[in-house]
């Protein structure tokens, strides 16, 4: 996803890196955001492979991409980015072309992880965690269980200023191109443009945009309905369940989370063997369990219990569901509309 839900420490380490446009180390250099796998992740591969492994922490996509632009990759070894940034690294030269003999673990995928349109084959990534955007509400205090984009930009009375919208350019437009039953990946200035009036609109009728705590408005009962990413809404599932998730009837997002592989890593062979550590199906499985993300593992999915999936019921969404929602991609120029037009959205009173 464009934005992770977990907290940014070392973030100010991170500014005074960039300013030398990479990172300093020996042995291993893993960018990913902070809580995004085993806290002892990194000590787990080096006991398992002997390499020297160090983690650094990025806050958004944005903020890892500008690091690697300008040291065109040097520095780091492996990143996660969400897959349209990984396909931008592809487009720019910077991410290695993957030798599928080094993964045996690659094997664990699900074979619609290796349809994903942003890198068919998996030829540049490693799709980490995939899931969904949709409706996350409180079913106790809603008239009617929500199932349309409109239900959220067009509320009803009893609900207007009860609601939240992710403020990231991608998913903001996203809620406003699939209640138009527009592409997620639209640039076309006219239909862009629809979306932009239909967002002003929506805007008057929200509590706030918000990225990060809007499952715990819910959990206080602050909002009622909220524009959300699936692991997300787990988080307030876990505290109160009369919450509840629903991908509306005009769709989703795919969203997927990948590894890449610099092509500028000093460290390759520990490259491949910290992707293919993370693809074990016990390893990949605790993204599963602890961020209750779904991710493209079928032997890790398969492992958990039935209670848990009871309990996440958006956990059991299938892989083959998830393939047929369209997946986010790089729009290249059209990102300067998007961002102009988000900006304008923001701005409008």
């Amino acid at each position: 996803m464009g934005t992770k839900p977990f907290t940014t420490a070392g973030l100010s380490a991170l500014a005074l890196m960039a300013t030398l446009g990479a990172v300093q180390a020996e042995g291993l250099v893993v960018s990913n955001w902070d809580g995004y796998m085993a806290a002892d992740a990194i000590d787990s591969y080096t006991a398992a492979t002997g390499n020297a492994a160090e983690l650094v922490l990025h806050g958004t996509n944005e903020e890892i991409m500008g690091k690697l632009i300008a040291s065109k990759g040097k520095g780091y070894d492996v990143v996660f980015v969400s897959s349209p940034f990984a396909e931008v690294l592809h487009n720019l030269g910077l991410a290695e072309t993957l030798d599928h003999s080094k993964l045996s673990n690659i094997a664990n995928l699900y074979p619609e992880a290796m349809e994903l349109a942003h890198d068919p084959g998996n030829t540049f990534s490693i799709p980490y965690a995939w899931g969904t955007t949709g409706l996350c509400y409180r079913s106790d205090l809603l008239a009617e269980a929500p199932d349309s984009w409109n239900d959220l930009l067009v509320p009803a009375a009893d609900v207007s200023g009860k609601t939240t919208m992710l403020a990231t350019d991608r998913w903001l437009l996203g809620a406003g191109f699939l209640a138009k039953g527009y592409s997620v990946n639209e640039t076309d200035p006219g239909k862009v443009g629809e979306v932009r009036d239909l967002l002003i609109d929506a805007k008057k009728t929200l509590l706030a945009y918000d990225d990060t705590t809007f499952y715990a408005k819910l959990v206080s009962g602050e909002a009622e309905l909220v524009h959300a990413w699936d692991g997300w809404c787990n988080y307030g599932i876990a505290e109160n369940t009369d919450i509840k998730y629903v991908i509306p009837e005009e769709g989703s997002d795919l969203w997927v989370d990948t590894m890449v592989i610099l092509k500028n890593s000093e460290n390759k062979d520990a490259a491949y063997a910290f992707v293919d550590f993370i693809l074990d199906a016990k390893n990949h499985g605790w993204a599963a369990e602890n961020i209750l993300y779904k991710v493209p593992n079928k032997p890790a999915m398969e492992s958990l219990s039935a209670e848990f999936l009871e309990s996440f019921p958006n956990m059991a969404i299938g892989a083959e569901q998830l393939l047929s929602y369209e997946q986010l991609r790089d729009v290249g120029e059209g990102q300067r509309l998007y961002a102009r037009t988000v900006s304008e959205i923001k701005a409008a009173q």
